[in-house]
């Protein structure tokens, strides 16, 4: 049996915002009211622990899903992936937060993937909407309207959906807390409570190469190597919050996170902290983005009592073996621009 029917969630905000709760309790009314639409309310899914129930809920969904947030789409799809809710990234017709109306329709864009992929990827989309973008409800119920009538799947009953990925949750608890949830009869479904703010990186395997200079770089044990030799965010409780060195040494931009204020770090469109060819920081003396990594990094090291190494460890030459390029019009100008001490 097949139907239009989609899956949509709504990951809350951190904020206490009355205009972002408003909007929140807007779009969940709204939702309330479309046929062929189950929708669930999660706090914050950067937030959530393996095991939690609205991570279970999301690893439960198979059909397509759609993932309303306040973060970049790129982060949240990866987030996604990295508790291993996996899908093809869904075309939306929505901006995201700093997106100008201006640009290119979604439709005509074709990111270049050339990292190693996620490993494994159901056969459905996932579609994240950026919450920051609009202050209307309308535009994101008219987009999630829009999604669900072009989106036909398979009914896949929830009780064959658990899987081992759930880490060790009972199957029984998810089913007795959603079917204790939908008794209520007086809202959507409402997965787990408001937890602590977490912080910790997040893998676009999209981009990433597996280069592992993040494994090389991090002295606090944050990442690990899985069993097909993949670098992979393995203890993320380790990482210091606040502290984005890692993502500012990744020659890909791979490294997310979804929380920090600096778009190129949190997530958003572009080459990241270091893609520039024009790093300006070498025109006004600041530091370079591995510079101010290194600093970052030797003041959590000095905060565990242990001594800073500065550009002394996991700073890798990058060039090191490789044939040099032809220099292109922008590295001809860095050179000029060098040749003039400024």
């Amino acid at each position: 049996m097949t139907t239009n029917r989609i899956t949509v969630v709504l990951s809350q905000t951190r904020s206490k915002n009355p205009g972002k709760r408003r909007l929140e309790e807007e779009i969940a009314t709204a939702l309330l009211l479309e046929p062929g639409i189950e929708f669930a309310v999660t706090p914050n899914v950067y937030d959530l622990s393996p095991g939690d129930t609205g991570l279970l809920y999301l690893s439960s969904v198979k059909s397509h899903l759609v993932l309303l947030s306040w973060q970049y789409p790129r982060a949240a799809h990866w987030l996604l992936d990295r508790n291993g809710i996996s899908g093809k990234q869904g075309v939306t017709h929505l901006k995201s937060l700093g997106e100008e109306d201006d640009e290119e329709a979604p439709d005509e864009i074709e990111e270049e993937h050339r990292g190693i992929g996620p490993a494994e990827t159901l056969d459905r989309y996932i579609f994240c909407l950026d919450l920051r973008a609009y202050d209307d409800a309308g535009v994101y119920v008219d987009e999630i309207k829009r999604i669900a009538k072009e989106a036909t799947v398979k009914l896949v009953p929830l009780t064959g959906l658990l899987t081992n990925s759930n880490q060790g949750a009972s199957k029984p608890e998810l089913l007795q807390h959603l079917s204790e949830s939908e008794k209520k009869g007086a809202g959507p479904i409402v997965l787990g409570e408001s937890s602590v703010n977490r912080w910790y990186p997040v893998i676009d395997y999209s981009r990433c190469t597996n280069c592992l200079e993040c494994i090389d770089f991090c002295l606090f044990g944050v990442y690990g190597i899985d069993h097909r030799d993949r670098i992979l965010v393995e203890s993320q409780d380790n990482c210091k919050r606040g502290c984005p060195a890692c993502s500012r040494v990744c020659p890909e931009n791979a490294i997310i996170f979804p929380e920090h204020k600096t778009p190129a770090i949190a997530g958003a469109p572009g080459e990241g902290p270091g893609g520039l060819k024009i790093d300006l920081s070498k025109l006004f003396g600041a530091p370079s983005a591995i510079e101010l990594a290194a600093m970052e990094r030797d003041v959590e090291l000095v905060k565990d009592g242990r001594a800073a190494v500065g550009l002394s460890v996991g700073i890798p030459l990058r060039q090191a073996g490789k044939a040099p390029a032809e220099k292109d019009d922008l590295d001809k100008l860095m050179d000029e621009l060098d040749s003039l001490e400024l």
